[in-house]
């Protein structure tokens, strides 16, 4: 990580709290986003350095598998029980959709990064090979020769 940590300074914070709130995972009061889904450079309070953070497709996964498949089980269950004419549908089930899969991804992500920070996790790097030692001579083993 590219971070100066002095965790002497600052509690340490929970992962889901600060998702929730938005905040530094470091010191709990600096933004973590600037926009809705781009993380900030670096904390405005404690100067953080947010490059340490890759969430990749992990919010998306998340979205997808808490809200995406029952927002879209909705729009199955309105058709397959009232059979509602097209334009139904797009006042009903896109604005669900859209809605129950757009919120939760700045959570998530936050989430995401608030766990690499606290836990440490860093990208993953191949270990490099022990060399073989130097052949060992056999002893002698008393025995028929």
């Amino acid at each position: 990580m590219n971070d100066t940590r002095d965790d002497t300074r600052y509690e340490p914070q929970s992962p889901l709290s600060v998702a929730a709130r938005s905040a530094c995972p470091r010191c709990g009061r600096g933004h973590l986003f600037k926009g809705f889904l781009n993380l900030a450079p670096r904390c405005d309070v404690c100067g953080l350095d947010f490059s340490f953070a890759d969430p990749a497709d992990g919010p998306a996964f998340f979205v997808m598998m808490t809200t995406a498949i029952p927002a879209v089980a909705f729009g199955l269950w309105l058709e397959l029980t009232y059979d509602p004419p097209l334009w139904l549908h797009f006042v009903l089930t896109l604005p669900v959709v859209l809605i129950t899969c757009t919120l939760p991804l700045r959570f998530f992500k936050g989430w995401l990064v608030a766990s690499q920070y606290v836990h440490r996790a860093e990208e993953g790097r191949l270990a490099r090979p022990v060399p073989p030692s130097a052949p060992t001579a056999k002893p002698d083993v008393p025995g028929p020769r």
